[in-house]
Parts: C-alpha cells; sequence; structure tokens
C-alpha cells in the first residue's frame, strides 16, 4: 500500500514502524487518521508520474501514490513490449489512467504516450549524433518506403535509398539507414539509407585526394560534361585517381556557354587544385585559374571618365554588358530613350572600376541628352 506523503505516519511510530496507539484501525477512516495521510483520488484522463515498481511478464506494475499500485493495461501490450523492454524497476515513467480499477482493485494505466514521448527524444538524439540504426521495410509507398522502428512508422524517400531500382526489393529485410529529419507535430521521421554510403563515399574520396596541394597543377582526363561543368579525373600518381569537378565558371575568364563545342569525354586537360567541399569531400578544380585574370591587367590601365570602345555582347535589365577585351566586360547603365542590340559597336565612358568585384561600370558617350538621363 503506498501513501501520499511516502506513507509515514504523523503519530510517533516504534521500531517495528507501528502505530504506537495499541488499538488497532478498523475502518478507512482510522487508517487515514492513524497515518496521518490521505490517498490521491484519480479519475479517467488523469495524466500522472510514478515508479516501476514490477515487471512480470506481461504485467507492468506502477506506483503512482494510489491506495494501490496500477497496473499497465494488457490491450496495449503488443505496442508497449519493445518499450517496455528498455525500462526496469525504480524508472519513473509518465503514465494515463484508462479506468479507476480492476478486478483487483488495481488503477489501469496506460503508458503508450509516454513511450512515443521517449522515443521521439531518441530519434532527435539519433539525428543530432547521425548514429546509424536498423529498421524493417513494411511496404512500398508513392516516393519511397514506409519502416518500422522500435514501433514507430518512417520514411525512405527512393531518392535516399541505395541504387536499387526497384523499391520491393527492400522488402522482406532489415536495412540500416540514419535519421535526417524529425518533426513530431507532423509525426513525420524520415530516415536515409544513402547517407551511410555517402558518408563511406566521402572517407574515400578524402582519402584519394589526402595528396593533393591546393593551388598546384595537375593533368586530368575529361570523364564528363553537364550544363554546370566538367568532372575530370586526375591522372595516376596525382589524387590516385581522384575526380573533381571544373564548374563552368570556372573554364574560363570569358563568358561560356555549350561546353560541349570546345571538350570532349577524354580530352586530357590541365586543371588547377582549388578546394575540397565541408559537406561531401568533393574535389574543385579550376582551367581558368591557369592564366592570368584578364581584368586586373585590363583594370589596371583603366581611369574613371576614360573613354573606351567595345562590343556588346549581352542585354539584361540593368543595361548592356560590353566586351571590351577578351575576358573583360563593363556594363553600360540603361539610359531612356537608347537601346542596344547585340553586336553593337559603341564609345563609353568609364564611371567606375572595382578590381575586389571585377565590376566596371560605364556610361554611354552622348551626342544630346535624351529624356531622363542624369
Amino acid at each position: 500500500m503506498v501513501l501520499q506523503g511516502g506513507g509515514k505516519p504523523a503519530s510517533t511510530r516504534s521500531n517495528r514502524g507501528e502505530p504506537s496507539d495499541s488499538k488497532q484501525p478498523e475502518t478507512m477512516g482510522d487508517l487515514l487518521a492513524a497515518y496521518g495521510g490521505t490517498f490521491r483520488g484519480f479519475k479517467r484522463g488523469d495524466k500522472v508520474e510514478g515508479i516501476i515498481t514490477s515487471i512480470a511478464g506481461r504485467e507492468v506494475l506502477i506506483d503512482v501514490g494510489g491506495k494501490m499500485e496500477g497496473v499497465v493495461g494488457e490491450k496495449e501490450w503488443e505496442d508497449i513490449k519493445t518499450f517496455v523492454a528498455t525500462l526496469k524497476p525504480g524508472d519513473k515513467v509518465l503514465a494515463h489512467v484508462i479506468s479507476g480499477e480492476n478486478e483487483k482493485g488495481q488503477m489501469i494505466l496506460s503508458i503508450r504516450n509516454s513511450m512515443q514521448s521517449t522515443r521521439w527524444q531518441t530519434f532527435f538524439d539519433l539525428l543530432k549524433s547521425g548514429e546509424v540504426v536498423t529498421v524493417r521495410p513494411l511496404e512500398v509507398n508513392k516516393g519511397g518506403l514506409l519502416v518500422d522502428y522500435s514501433g514507430i512508422r518512417g520514411f525512405i524517400p527512393t531518392s535516399q535509398l541505395a541504387g536499387q531500382q526497384n523499391v520491393s526489393n527492400y522488402l522482406n529485410k532489415s536495412l540500416q539507414v540514419k535519421v535526417i529529419e524529425v518533426d513530431q507535430k507532423q509525426n513525420r521521421l524520415v530516415f536515409s539509407e544513402k547517407a551511410i554510403t555517402a558518408a563511406a563515399e566521402k572517407e574515400e574520396r578524402l582519402a584519394k585526394i589526402s595528396g593533393i596541394k591546393f593551388g598546384d597543377k595537375y593533368k586530368g582526363t575529361i570523364s564528363s560534361i553537364t550544363n554546370f561543368g566538367m568532372f575530370v579525373t586526375l591522372d595516376p600518381p596525382a589524387g590516385g585517381g581522384a575526380e573533381g569537378l571544373v564548374h563552368i565558371s570556372e573554364v574560363s575568364w570569358d563568358k561560356v556557354g555549350d561546353l560541349t563545342l570546345k571538350y570532349k569525354i577524354n580530352d586530357s586537360v590541365d586543371v588547377v587544385a582549388l578546394s575540397v567541399n565541408d559537406s561531401d569531400g568533393k574535389l574543385n578544380l579550376s582551367i581558368k585559374r591557369l592564366t592570368e585574370d584578364p581584368f586586373i591587367k585590363a583594370a589596371e590601365g583603366l581611369k574613371v571618365d576614360q573613354k573606351v570602345k567595345g562590343k556588346v555582347v549581352r542585354i539584361s535589365s540593368n543595361g548592356a554588358y560590353v566586351a571590351l577585351d577578351k575576358g573583360v566586360e563593363g556594363l553600360m547603365k540603361v539610359v531612356a530613350g537608347k537601346s542596344y542590340e547585340i553586336g553593337d559597336e559603341v564609345t563609353a565612358t568609364v564611371e567606375s572600376v572595382d578590381t575586389k568585384l571585377r565590376k566596371i561600370t560605364l556610361s554611354p558617350v552622348l551626342t544630346k541628352k535624351f529624356v531622363g538621363y542624369k
């Protein structure tokens, strides 16, 4: 029997822990008076905190300060058995009252919500630590795979599966994954199998480029060409055959359009090692930095108010871009009543030169002032 306030009597007890009054309590009122305490009353739906006193088979007893220990309802056993396996006598848990008492006089409790809260915290911890866990696939869903982890359903998007074209091939086998998204309010738990392979691939890439020195020149072979750049595999022994990306902005000091007009797969190229991405360990390369930036030399020869000639190469909402030299462009400001076309030969005045931003601002040389010109 558990009494509020620890169950100690208000009156003086003997060394045996019995009330000093020789008269034994005959009613509940006598018992409460003798022990100077009151039993807590509970009703359905109450949330209570208790201490697990016993776990035996499917019976879980919890002391919540009532007249008797509460027992976890057997109807939820299948849902909570994995959670119960992590508990032991003395652990504190939150419970909800299902009913006042059963035929034994025990209050019926539910710890399903406590299990859910504990597990969600576990998922937040896993997201932070990046620890690998094992999940069990349940079914194929639109866009991916539904899985189970410790009684809670999660989702693996197809994009986060490592290499399987047919998602149904994942059924009936366990998967090792990492948690990549947790949202308890939305009941959203997202796993990734690819996160594990990505980590291994990153380590492999870093091992290959461990001897690369940034700023040094290397020879390589173009392995693929995309609309955003070219992938180049460094020739052995440099980098151990490591692959890096020459972004389209690092191909030439000039503006570059279709790379396939100048380069082909298996072409041999010289590159400079620039950096490594912290996120994925991928190597960044450059071709244009093998030559001097023409802007620097051109900027040295330009002064504010100097008149220059060039050809319009691009039109934007900000004005017309004028090629002044190879790899050097200036932006001609918009003038009301004046329009430009690509290929126009123009004469302009230098308004500003910013070597850090590699930016030259121009204004047209006017024979007459247009309306709105300042």
